[in-house]
């Protein structure tokens, strides 16, 4: 399972940065936060750096935006209005459009636009069918991702994801790219449900012969890789770990605040302001914090050489190439020979996460909204169910699975 860089504000020198230090990797680019000008020069340094590659995720989750930025590119539709929009020729602007810019970027595969489901019904299956229609009819040859973007409501509901996949048996395009919308804007989520039915829908679709990306994750969605899902795809911001779709409804400009650097705990799943480490080095748990030497890397400065933490010279920018340059690791890690061996690998990296942060806790070192404790029960709950469910199609068929 790979990770892709999920862009976000302010990341243009770290895609390009991580991009070379990794010989490769693909950024999913956001018109969001980056001008025609800018898609272009970006993709076109990614695509220099060899084996790197740029997806483009159009960000037609809210057609109504008003989001200045992201309405300003040439495929955004100027007078969208529902009724008329599918009636007439407007679809099949926007993604003549839309392959015309991926066409121009150099976008290795096509990510079609995906209206936001509130709810999983006919208007909404109706438009998901058009736009893989509209993109099959020119893809050319050119991979065809379809979107399926959630909100936190249809994915918790069974019924809906249900209805979903019974649907999506007439699609036909080559993959997709799944965004779901956190319960409640939790960065990490304690709802087995919800975990649960995003495991699920991922391996119903892979054992499709479908390629699969989850855009907008953080560390929790390890635990995609029980559906050999390809891809996750995430970012430096808490808004590219996690999909919250208000940001795409207008101008909520990212401002430069003083903020706290976040050391990523990766056998714990755990993320700690660094005064918390600072507390960790005088309670004597600071070393059992350090990664293991698979994960050691560059960007921890000298954040365990003995120094306070605070002032080891961790800034923002290495917290961020850390936390990424890990989650790349675990994510390539995480798929196994077998379906169980890789549910067992996910089993021991919770266990462990538990074991870990229930000494931190005691020594009074905590995560706070990033500590990953309230989640370890979703995460093991849905690792119990997708082996019941789909459990033995999976084993049987794990060879197999591209």
């Amino acid at each position: 399972m790979e990770l892709n860089l999920q862009f976000g504000y302010g990341m243009m020198e770290h895609c390009r940065h991580l991009t070379e230090q990794w010989n490769g990797g693909t950024t999913i680019l956001s018109p969001r936060d980056l001008s025609s000008a800018q898609l272009n020069q970006l993709s076109q340094q990614i695509i220099n750096i060899p084996n790197g590659k740029v997806l483009l995720d159009p960000q037609f989750y809210l057609p109504h935006s008003e989001h200045s930025r992201l309405c300003s590119h040439d495929y955004w539709p100027s007078d969208y209005q529902t009724g008329i929009f599918w009636e007439g020729q407007r679809c099949t602007d926007l993604i003549n459009a839309l392959f015309n810019i991926n066409r121009s970027l150099g976008c290795s595969e096509v990510i079609l636009p995906g209206l936001l489901a509130t709810t999983i019904d006919d208007d909404w299956l109706n438009t998901q069918q058009a736009f893989i229609d509209e993109g099959l009819a020119i893809s050319n040859g050119l991979c065809v991702l379809a979107t399926i973007a959630l909100s936190a409501d249809a994915t918790r509901n069974e019924t809906q994801i249900a209805r979903l996949m019974d649907a999506s048996d007439n699609w036909e395009p080559h993959g997709y790219y799944i965004v779901c919308e956190h319960p409640n804007g939790k960065y990490l989520v304690d709802d087995p449900t919800w975990t649960t039915n995003i495991i699920d829908l991922a391996a119903g679709l892979k054992l499709r012969g479908k390629k699969v990306i989850l855009g907008y994750c953080n560390h929790q969605m390890l635990l995609a890789s029980v559906a050999k899902v390809d891809g996750i795809a995430s970012g430096t911001w808490m808004n590219v770990r996690s999909f919250p779709p208000e940001k795409f409804r207008g101008n909520q400009e990212e401002v430069i605040r003083q903020r706290a650097t976040w050391y990523y705990c990766p056998q714990a799943l755990s993320e700690f302001g660094t005064s918390y480490l600072d507390l960790a080095k005088q309670q004597g748990v600071l070393d059992q914090m350090s990664p293991s030497s698979d994960l050691t890397n560059v960007y921890l400065a000298g954040l365990f050489s003995g120094a306070v933490p605070t002032s080891s010279g961790f800034t923002e920018q290495l917290a961020f190439r850390h936390y990424l340059h890990c989650l790349r690791i675990q994510s390539q890690n995480s798929v196994k020979p077998t379906f169980d061996l890789t549910v067992d690998h996910h089993q021991t990296l919770l266990r462990n996460a538990r074991q870990l942060l229930s000494d931190l806790h005691t020594a009074g070192i905590k995560g706070q909204a990033r500590d990953f404790m309230d989640s370890l029960d979703a995460n093991e709950s849905a690792l119990s169910v997708i082996r019941s469910t789909r459990g033995p199609l999976l084993r049987r068929n794990w060879g197999n699975i591209q």
